[in-house]
């Protein structure tokens, strides 16, 4: 059988891979990255958001303020979830057990799970990683099963984390699958008049800047019984008063039997692995006997699922609230000295827009030269000609560091430049 010859510089029509064109057109972009020592970096935590770089000797080593890491809430060393790791491996003596949830389970996740279901409000089923999670709902989704037998249109926001696009294919191979453009509500509501079952599969916040337009989504849900699968790993703890999230927060008391939100306990909940909310018994019982990762994997380790029972304590405290508006301040510390696309919103991810690759890695370099990790984001995270610098706020960082940031960010770029590349990218 002959193989379908791609179109010029793109994929076979109808195919949902193209490894070989993403790796030779990124490579070069990776290799820079990596000489300029920005990626695969190596440090061990200090103290908030500082960390001490390399591998060698402590005493030898630089201290470099993060805005990298996606714990927005300033968690992950927080040392109640610490504590609950270090506890939950001594009561059981034990990091795992090599054994299928569908046999053997921890107590203590039955536990987390049942904290998780009443802080969220939803049935919860908590999983090693969210791409684990989205891994074995995407085929669920996709049967039918939760659609009342039939198969929806399966439709990707096409700035979906690549955790969510990445199941493409195996979707395709059960149903259809459309992409369409970012938050193009009417394109969606074009495929939800055209067929009679649709799902969209979207971010609830976006990980490099923005959100999903829930609201409206929420109206074509009303309209067209649209079911809605959102990825709200980064929306997660930073809304609500238990950290329900972007996402959850904007649903009503009870989920129902048309919207799962999948969402991460490793960024702003400070642990680690990630969940689904479900809406009713029926899905729940689906998930723990035909979701891949749950029937056929190992569940989070001891660790994992410790260290996510003390933030659940953090979540049910004021320390909770306190932690939210203090994110709250360092943002708009943020955005009163630089304009970018995002400044205003309450999230706490901003993107320096650059546009040249080989111009964003230099000036990532030159913000580690002086005292400040960034993330340097190129293609294939966004389009070709576009990257650029993301940094993470979080409420641990201090104000002078955030303003020292700035001040670095708008020695290298003027004012003007973010302006218009701000203004470009909102068009």
């Amino acid at each position: 059988m002959k193989h379908k010859v791609p179109p010029e510089g793109g994929r076979p029509k109808g195919h949902f891979r193209n490894t070989a064109y993403v790796i030779n057109k990124s490579r070069p972009f990776f290799d820079a990255a990596h000489t300029a020592g920005l990626m695969a970096v190596q440090g061990r935590s200090t103290t908030g958001r500082a960390f001490a770089l390399g591998s060698g000797p402590l005493d030898d080593r630089r201290e470099i303020v993060d805005f990298v890491r996606c714990s927005y809430l300033g968690l992950d060393n927080h040392p109640v979830i610490v504590d609950g790791a270090i506890k939950a491996m001594e009561a059981h003596r034990s990091l795992h057990w090599s054994c299928a949830r569908t046999r053997l389970n921890f107590d203590f996740l039955a536990q987390l799970e049942a904290k998780l279901s009443e802080m969220f409000r939803a049935r919860v089923i908590a999983f090693s990683t969210v791409m684990l999670a989205n891994l074995g709902a995407m085929p669920i989704l996709a049967s039918g099963m939760l659609t009342e037998g039939a198969k929806p249109v399966v439709v990707f926001d096409r700035n979906a984390h690549l955790s969510l696009a990445y199941h493409k294919p195996v979707v395709a191979d059960e149903t259809r699958v459309e992409t369409i453009p970012h938050n193009d509500i009417d394109a969606l509501e074009g495929l939800c008049r055209k067929h009679p079952v649709v799902a969209y599969v979207c971010d609830g916040v976006y990980s490099m800047g923005g959100n999903a337009p829930i609201k409206e989504l929420r109206e074509l849900q009303e309209r067209y019984k649209l079911f809605l699968y959102i990825d709200d790993a980064h929306g997660i703890s930073l809304f609500g008063r238990h950290g329900e999230g972007f996402a959850r927060t904007q649903f009503p008391e009870v989920l129902g039997d048309r919207t799962i939100i999948a969402a991460s306990l490793a960024k702003g909940f400070g642990a680690s692995g990630g969940m689904l909310m479900l809406g009713t018994a029926e899905q729940e019982a689906l998930f723990r006997r035909y979701s891949i990762p749950y029937a056929f994997s190992v569940a989070p380790n001891l660790a994992a699922v410790g260290a996510a029972l003390g933030s659940c304590e953090i979540h049910r405290s004021a320390e909770l609230g306190e932690r939210q508006r203090k994110l709250g301040q360092r943002i708009k510390v943020f955005d009163d000295r630089v304009a970018t696309v995002e400044q205003g919103s309450s999230l706490p991810i901003r993107m320096i827009s650059i546009g040249s690759e080989a111009e964003a890695i230099a000036i990532a370099r030159e913000l580690l030269d002086v005292g400040f990790y960034t993330s340097v984001i190129f293609f294939p995270t966004v389009a070709q000609g576009s990257a650029g610098v993301r940094v993470c706020v979080t409420a641990d960082h201090e104000v002078g560091d955030i303003e020292r940031l700035c001040d670095c960010i708008l020695d290298r770029v003027p004012q003007a430049r973010l302006d218009q590349a701000a203004n470009a990218m909102a068009q």
